[in-house]
């Protein structure tokens, strides 16, 4: 099936949803493989999206579930969260909220898009980010790339929290979703025709094979795990504005 086609039945699903749940989407994107920018011919389409539902329904003594499951199978991956919720985990600095506020694939958003955005900007907490890039990168690392023989593809969920993590050292922002970015930005310049060979491997081939480990990037992701856990200790501790979060909400509901 065409790609095209795919993003007009995400579009008509995205309806459905408005339409069977009474609900107002203010944002639907992509926030997979796909949003990063070495998604496979085969790989599935990961729909998030932030709801929000009548006044009324935040009232109700018996209020409705605040995520919407939509579908999973081996195209579609939609779900998404009701704002409330949304908001809740903003004030922590969510990590995948605040990468759905910056997906490069967008396929639904209201006027209320933006405002969450900016919102979504102001409430980022390097501190927060690096531990849960290191937790990430730490993690993946020891479960898929501690054999001597590894799936190749592995190598991109390790390397892409590492390069976010330098982006937000130094940045100060939340880190791009699209990995090409993150790699031109922070990966030294003697490691990309190793990556961009994986990269191109991964774009054009259904089934990414396995492979002897590459000394040359262990050697970068282990020196980066030690440097990111280091930032992170390091970095500022605050917390961000519950009102002007309570604010948003009310100006959205009432």
């Amino acid at each position: 099936m065409e790609h095209i086609d795919i993003v007009a039945q995400i579009r008509n699903k995205l309806d459905e949803i408005e339409y069977k749940e009474n609900v107002k989407i203010i944002m639907a994107v992509e926030s997979g493989s796909r949003a990063w920018g070495f998604a496979s011919p085969d790989s599935d389409y990961d729909v998030r999206f932030i709801y929000v539902r009548k006044l009324p329904e935040y009232l109700s003594l018996y209020p409705a579930r605040d995520v919407i499951e939509w579908q999973l199978d081996e195209v579609y991956d939609v779900s998404g969260w009701d704002l409330q919720k949304a908001l809740r985990l903003m004030y922590d600095s969510n990590p995948a909220l605040q990468e759905w506020c910056s997906s490069p694939i967008i396929y639904r958003e209201s006027e209320l898009a933006d405002p969450l955005r900016e919102l979504a900007k102001e409430c980022f907490l390097p501190k927060r980010a690096l531990y849960h890039y290191f937790s990430m990168a730490h993690s993946n690392a020891k479960k898929y790339l501690s054999s001597d023989e590894v799936r190749l593809k592995k190598y991109f969920y390790v390397l892409r929290p590492l390069l976010a993590a330098k982006w937000v050292v130094d940045y100060g922002t939340a880190a791009p979703m699209l990995f090409d970015d993150l790699v031109k930005a922070e990966l030294p310049e003697i490691l990309r025709p190793i990556v961009e060979e994986l990269i191109d491997i991964k774009k054009n081939t259904p089934e990414f094979g396995s492979g002897a480990r590459i000394p040359e990037l262990d050697s970068f992701i282990n020196e980066q795990l030690e440097s990111i856990k280091e930032w992170a200790d390091k970095a500022e501790t605050r917390y961000n504005d519950k009102a002007k979060l309570e604010e948003f909400f009310r100006s959205v509901v009432l």
